[in-house]
């Protein structure tokens, strides 16, 4: 069986893990069994990605994060530099809660920056934007931008990254892509349109 991936010889690859084409597993990183990790992703190191763990195609993983049992990523996601994930609200290490482990989901092409903690059992919708050091307790919109301890929505950001500025028509425009965005029942959609 041929490998079409790359993972640095100081890497720890499990049997039983799924690995997709082109993906890169850096230095000292640990894919546990059961885990699934996408095509053209990049694992940075001294990263665990544990048991159960599902990472979309194009992930970006930067050093030192751990992902946890109960984490699902989709395509498109960034884990920025020392964030982290938990799986247990009430961890005490002489008693096993293993059967406790709430799930997290992060939507596709989301950004969760340096040092930011998410709080297992709130996910992150499509293209939201965590900020560096952000502490997540609760459920995260879709392209939501929220910052600080504990985290809170100061805006909204663009599929390109870039913070979104909207009108009296509740319309905004990227700056990058040229893409429409509309508010609709308090929720931001990309509406398809470019100007």
């Amino acid at each position: 069986m041929s490998i079409d991936y790359f993972a640095h010889e100081t890497a720890v690859i499990a049997k039983g893990c799924t690995i997709g084409r082109g993906t890169k597993i850096w230095h000292f990183s640990h894919m546990m069994p059961g885990c699934i990790v996408g095509e053209n992703c990049n694992i940075g190191q001294n990263v665990v990605v544990s048991t159960g763990v599902v990472l979309g195609n194009n992930v970006k993983v930067q050093n030192n994060v751990s992902i946890y049992e109960g984490v699902t990523c989709d395509d498109d996601v960034f884990l920025g530099p020392s964030m982290v994930f938990t799986n247990v609200i009430n961890p005490r290490s002489a008693i096993n809660r293993k059967d406790q482990f709430l799930k997290t989901h992060v939507g596709k092409g989301a950004t969760i920056g340096a040092n930011a903690t998410i709080v297992c059992g709130h996910n992150i919708g499509k293209y939201a934007f965590i900020g560096a050091g952000a502490v997540v307790t609760k459920e995260i919109p879709d392209y939501a931008l929220v910052v600080g301890n504990p985290a809170k929505q100061t805006g909204w950001m663009s599929e390109f990254g870039h913070r979104l500025t909207f009108d009296e028509n509740n319309t905004a425009i990227c700056k990058e892509s040229k893409m429409l965005y509309k508010i609709c029942n308090s929720q931001v959609i990309n509406t398809g349109e470019s100007l």
